[in-house]
């Protein structure tokens, strides 16, 4: 006989499902989405030491996402000044001391499209627009979001992204970066908006909705 077998087994409590949250459209790519792709492959910057460019486009049926990738390699800069340039490739581009000393310092990423509204990759968004508010900003939606990166002593490369809500219009799109600390001046390529928008056609939902046949 052991002193347990006699014991009761607890009951397990009952939980409530767990509501799946969904950012919005503005925010994001769709979550249950594949999207269609666009090769961009174009150079927004490229000297001897210094290389930012446009890989490809992400399209979905809201908005799409131009995968961005920049690498800067070694010259003549000694210890000294190639820490200065460590600290200014992975330093938060978006912190509120980088603002208050140099706003136009760090990488930045604007669009104007073909119907002549412009944005300003804005990574504040969420802050002044939280989750579950009615609120909505007004369109058109960039946002830069850095996927990491890495660096020694010859070498840093970085990857990052830039969600641009809705969908572009028909016409030139131009996207134009700046990144003073590392000494780019204003620079753009001129992207096909109307070549994205076709391309939302191709994306494929992972389920179809509620009612739709699958």
């Amino acid at each position: 006989m052991t002193v347990f077998n006699d014991l009761p087994i607890p009951e397990e409590p009952r939980r409530g499902r767990t509501v799946r949250y969904v950012s919005p459209a503005w925010a994001g790519a769709p979550a249950h989405e594949l999207p269609a792709v666009v090769h961009i492959g174009q150079f927004l910057h490229r000297s001897r030491s210094f290389v930012l460019a446009v890989e490809l486009a992400k399209v979905y049926s809201t908005g799409c996402s131009l995968d961005l990738t920049w690498t800067l390699r070694r010259a003549e800069e000694d210890d000294e000044a190639w820490a200065q340039l460590n600290g200014a490739f992975f330093g938060h581009p978006h912190s509120m001391q980088a603002i208050e000393r140099r706003p136009f310092a760090a990488l930045l990423f604007g669009v104007q499209l073909a119907d002549g509204t412009k944005a300003r990759a804005d990574s504040m968004l969420h802050s002044r627009y939280p989750p579950g508010t009615a609120k909505q900003p007004d369109p058109p939606i960039l946002i830069l979001r850095g996927n990491g990166g890495n660096g020694g002593d010859d070498e840093m490369a970085g990857k990052g992204t830039l969600w641009l809500w809705p969908l572009p219009p028909d016409g030139d799109l131009r996207l134009v970066a700046q990144w003073a600390e590392l000494g780019v001046d204003e620079t753009s390529i001129t992207i096909d908006g109307g070549q994205l928008r076709a391309a939302a056609s191709g994306a494929q939902k992972y389920w179809p909705a509620e009612g739709e046949q699958g």
